[in-house]
């Protein structure tokens, strides 16, 4: 029934707290500082976790809507930060050209040889963009000859890919009813607080792979469904890692809250014990509850249309001894060089998805403690579990680790010569007078571990950085770190991490506003982009900023050059998307997608103050910053748009690609190129468009 396949990728559940014994609500479980994963013996051990998990987070949420639940602690939650750690969210065109460019940009990612998923892939010569639920592939080389060969439409919504050789692999999330649905209706609402509607259906992941050795007639020749939605990806010669997030499936007819009624919310008395009896009766439906409906299995769509069960092996499914919120977050390997991409090796975790970085060797996933309820004293915590990815179609789970404060993003985290290095915030909650929660106050180190013993071990730690302020932004390049903090002016910290257990500051740099990305100009520079902030605080005459910090002397930082760009109202995808961000070393080039408002005179048309353009500039630690020009997509969106903006079309420019001296921008809306001589003057437009397509 639940598929006996060791080959395939196992789930490791990422855990929850245990039951506890002393009524509903378990109160804020202690840190733990050693963290680990265990697997399960049985089906019917994983079932049984599984369900304990749920009834506990049941009664646990009934429990806090109940009147005196919220008395004692201050009233309704309101006003206060969301959780204990989480931050307030050549010149001239040549006349001829050759078959393919001699240097090009890729996707920007943070480790070489390690590939990770985008909306845009490119080869040099092929240009492939995922746009509302098609796959357009180009041809863009010669630049001048820029065309859409074809386009393919894809179930579901895409969200990324992969390109490897003749093959591209699309990421899809794709809805699909549940089994236990009766015409399209559920039989009760099994929708969560603040989350999904369980009883209405739930998301799988589509693999879809594709074949565009033809590239005027791909062909689909897979279809992998994975239960759980699209989180990330990463590629390391033809080993894909996909990250899955799935919420946690409850059973139809759980319920949340009692029928209303003006009476009964009047009588306090009579509410509870209707809501610890909807306790008694959610908890029923739980028990009664199958492994396989708890953990559906997924299934693999041949060419010919045949279909074939992918299931799992419940010894693959591990348990932690720390406390996370529930959730199943699920690691799945597929080999792109094996026969077919239907039988993945899957681990998954039971908890929420948390931050994902990846060298070849090593997969790192990081989740925050979860605390039930703010309160004094507390501190926040994360939970980082080590993946080992030396086998390609597999993962096995090598190491845990507590690591004090939360992580920003990926960049957060770093391996350099088996040393994990880590920059994080952390959280503290402290006594106050009047405020049950407690004053939030916020610190900032880098710290190092090393796995030892199924454990990853802290070897060292920084002073404190930066009271009252928090992490921006942060990079690590061997055996030096760079971290960026933010409360009104932007420290940089520069550190010495050449002794992995004694980690130091060596040097700071404070300069107006933040850097949220930080990019590596060789070994002496940082190039970095961010907001310009005045040190009054006045965000009125703020404007997107670049800047070039020369770290030469990593005791003295400075900050060489800068150029702002744009007005208070510009903004760039690559301030929060380092995919966004592309500099390309053999010219000299970066590139940033951009878009702004200017008021228009009086009585003039909206949009037409409207800017989408890709800013183009040369960069040189010897100069500086020296603008090339932009290429507007404004005309491309408005031509094919109904100026609605929606879950699936932006009219802003997204991504960039750079060819030899050609520049390629990218939006929801077309793909334009032009010279960059002549920016301003395109040299071909593929709009997007209803067209001829196929669909696997």
């Amino acid at each position: 029934m639940h598929g006996k396949n060791r080959g395939w990728l196992g789930l490791a559940l990422l855990g929850l707290v245990g039951c506890g014994d002393k009524g509903d609500i378990p109160g804020n479980q202690p840190v733990q500082m050693k963290a680990r994963l265990e697997s399960f013996q049985s089906c019917e051990a994983l079932e049984s976790y599984i369900e304990d998990a749920a009834v506990l987070d049941m009664r646990t949420t009934l429990e806090q809507s109940k009147p005196s639940y919220w008395k004692t602690r201050g009233g309704w939650f309101g006003g206060a930060e969301d959780s204990a750690g989480a931050p307030a969210p050549s010149t001239g065109a040549p006349g001829g050209a050759p078959s393919a460019p001699n240097n090009h940009t890729g996707t920007n990612n943070q480790v070489a040889g390690v590939d990770e998923a985008d909306f845009v892939k490119n080869d040099g010569t092929r240009i492939f963009v995922l746009s509302g639920q098609k796959l357009y592939a180009h041809r863009s080389w010669p630049a001048e000859s820029l065309h859409a060969a074809s386009a393919l439409t894809l179930e579901g919504w895409p969200r990324e890919m992969f390109l490897r050789g003749d093959k591209v692999v699309v990421f899809s999330e794709v809805y699909e009813p549940r089994p236990d649905m009766n015409g399209g209706k559920s039989s009760g609402s099994s929708c969560a607080p603040m989350g999904p509607c369980g009883g209405y259906g739930a998301t799988h992941t589509k693999v879809t792979t594709v074949d565009v050795s033809n590239l005027d007639a791909p062909q689909v020749t897979g279809q992998l469904y994975l239960p759980g939605g699209y989180h990330n990806a990463r590629m390391a010669g033809s080993s894909v890692r996909l990250v899955m997030r799935d919420q946690f499936r409850w059973p139809t007819g759980i319920r949340w809250w009692p029928d209303y009624s003006q009476e009964l919310w009047e009588d306090q008395d009579r509410l509870e014990k209707e809501i610890d009896k909807l306790k008694g009766q959610n908890e029923q439906l739980i028990r009664e509850r199958a492994l396989s409906d708890w953990l559906p299995e997924g299934r693999f769509k041949r060419p010919d249309g045949s279909v074939e069960t992918v299931g799992y092996d419940c010894g693959d499914f591990h348990k932690t001894n720390a406390p996370t919120r529930l959730g199943i977050v699920t690691v799945a390997s597929i080999d792109l060089d094996a026969e077919a991409a239907r039988a993945p090796g899957r681990t998954s975790l039971v908890a929420e998805p948390g931050e994902v970085y990846a060298t070849e060797s090593a997969l790192y996933m990081a989740t925050p403690h979860w605390w039930w309820w703010p309160e004094a004293g507390q501190k926040d915590h994360t939970y980082v579990h080590k993946l080992d990815l030396s086998q390609p179609h597999s993962t096995r789970y090598a190491a845990s680790g507590t690591v004090e404060g939360h992580l920003l993003d990926q960049f957060s985290m770093d391996e350099h010569e088996g040393v994990l290095r880590v920059a994080t915030t952390i959280s503290s909650r402290v006594s106050e007078l009047g405020n049950s929660w407690g004053r939030l106050e916020t610190t900032n180190r880098v710290a190092t571990y090393a796995e030892e013993g199924g454990q990853l071990r802290l070897l060292g730690k920084s002073e404190e950085l930066a009271k009252g302020e928090r992490i921006f932004s942060a990079r690590f390049l061997g055996d030096k770190g760079y971290v960026v903090t933010f409360r009104q002016v932007d420290p940089l910290f520069t550190f010495d991490l050449s002794d992995p257990a004694h980690p130091r500051k060596v040097g700071e740099l404070k300069v107006p506003g933040f850097s949220t990305y930080i990019h590596p100009l060789g070994t002496t520079h940082l190039l970095t982009v961010g907001m310009n902030v005045p040190e009054n605080g006045d965000w009125s005459t703020r404007a997107v900023k670049l800047s070039l910090f020369d770290v030469t002397d990593p005791a003295h930082p400075r900050e060489a050059f800068t150029q702002l760009v744009g007005t208070a109202s510009g903004w760039s995808e690559s301030l929060y998307n380092h995919k966004a961000f592309n500099y390309f070393p053999a010219k000299g080039l970066l590139a940033i997608p951009f878009t702004d408002w200017v008021r228009p005179s009086y009585g003039g048309d909206y949009w037409g103050g409207f800017v989408s353009d890709l800013r183009v500039f040369r960069v040189n630690p010897s100069t500086g910053f020296t603008p090339v020009g932009a290429i507007s997509m404004k005309d491309v969106y408005q031509t094919n748009s109904s100026h609605l903006w929606s879950w699936t079309y932006s009219p802003a420019v997204r991504r960039s690609v750079m060819a030899d001296d050609y520049v390629y921008a990218i939006s929801d809306a077309g793909v334009r190129v032009s010279h960059v001589s002549n920016l301003a003057t395109p040299l071909a437009t593929v709009r997007f468009a209803p067209g001829s397509s196929t669909s696997p």
